[in-house]
């Protein structure tokens, strides 16, 4: 999925820190209104939504924080679905276990953009052979590292610093640049903005 936006100016529209970085977080303080000549008065004017529109921005936010399409978070939905267990539970684990979130969240990208990137262009290893596939979907007992030229990167040692605390899914092994998924992300092992019941209804209804 191709997102070539300013970030800060599309967390700006929803008006919530949708990536944790220090950057974001202060255009955000400074300018808590959406872009545009008109984002001020839009602030203060901002009436009640429909259930459509709060069901239609939640969808908008789960694929922009996921770096995925329409049609990609549409298929995941669909695959969710069939799932047994709660279909918004199913929907982020699908979502969690992409290769370019998992590299995200060991930290060798300071954002998933810049993991997708990593990604794609053949610099992350699944179980030591390379794969370029950003929607590759890790499971259970499958290790993620870096290939070796990319472990003296700049950026990465920074995006490594900065990196939030692993959720309880995955471990990490420092001195080889190696993370494993433990098991299957849960519900209460994801922290994210969005209200993922939302997007199930948004589906629901056009299914």
């Amino acid at each position: 999925m191709g997102n070539n936006r300013p970030k800060a100016k599309t967390m700006r529209r929803f008006g919530e820190l949708l990536m944790p970085r220090p950057k974001y977080q202060k255009i955000l303080d400074k300018r808590p209104y959406p872009p545009g000549v008109h984002g001020k008065e839009k602030a203060f004017r901002r009436g009640r939504q429909s259930d459509y529109a709060l069901q239609l921005e939640e969808k908008q936010k789960l694929a922009y924080i996921y770096h995925v399409g329409e049609r990609q978070l549409r298929n995941y939905y669909l695959q969710a679905a069939k799932l047994p267990g709660v279909t918004g539970d199913n929907l982020l684990s699908l979502l969690e276990v992409r290769l370019e979130n998992i590299a995200y969240r060991l930290g060798f990208g300071a954002t998933i953009w810049a993991s997708s990137q990593l990604v794609g262009h053949g610099h992350v290893l699944v179980d030591g052979k390379k794969v370029d596939v950003p929607s590759y979907r890790v499971v259970p007992g499958q290790t993620v590292t870096l290939r070796d030229k990319m472990r003296t990167n700049a950026d990465l040692e920074v995006s490594l610093a900065s990196r939030p605390p692993l959720p309880d899914f995955l471990s990490y092994e420092e001195a080889s640049f190696t993370g494993t998924l433990k098991r299957n992300p849960e519900r209460e092992d994801i922290q994210l903005p969005v209200n993922e019941q939302l997007v199930v209804e948004f589906y629901s209804r056009k299914t």
